[in-house]
């Protein structure tokens, strides 16, 4: 890792497990990872069981979990900024090899941050520092900025099938 900008967005699933995966592959190859949710505030298995590799991924969440679709509650957008100023410190001191902001995506299109803070605090990260962004709605900047970007896109999924979430596959 050199440093690249990753964005993973698209209206598909597997954005966040994309993420995961690198980050248990980083982790495999002796590197810190930091990862930090935005949005979401509840311990999905996924976190549950990256909490047991604490000594090379630390998890922080920033989210209070309570809306996808909808309108955020102020408090919403105070954890989200908040989060953003731990990130932007976390992304300076150069602990971290690979730097994960789930759901970033998403907390820009509801304005919980502006786009300008965010891409400020990816510039002034250390050298050699690999930032992952991810969420549905990736805006034009953040395209731009990135050195790769991958879409998601569902072509078929069986919850329209009326299949609910599985815990160990879903949640």
């Amino acid at each position: 890792m050199a440093g690249e900008i990753l964005v993973v967005t698209g209206n598909g699933k597997g954005k966040t497990t994309y993420a995961l995966a690198l980050c248990l592959k980083a982790a495999g190859a002796g590197k810190k990872v930091f990862l930090g949710q935005f949005i979401k505030g509840s311990e999905y298995s996924e976190i549950k069981a990256l909490k047991k590799l604490d000594d090379l991924i630390t998890v922080e969440q920033f989210g209070l979990g309570r809306f996808i679709d909808g309108i955020p509650h102020p408090e919403d957008r105070i954890h989200a900024q908040k989060g953003l100023e731990r990130v932007g410190a976390i992304l300076k001191t150069g602990d971290f090899d690979l730097v994960v902001l789930d759901e970033a995506n998403v907390a820009l299109k509801y304005q919980l941050f502006s786009i300008d803070d965010l891409l400020a605090a990816i510039r002034c990260r250390a050298p050699g520092v690999s930032v992952v962004v991810t969420g549905r709605y990736a805006p034009p900047d953040m395209i731009e900025f990135a050195d790769d970007v991958i879409e998601m896109k569902e072509i078929k999924h069986y919850y329209h099938a009326g299949v609910p979430a599985r815990v160990g596959i879903e949640k």
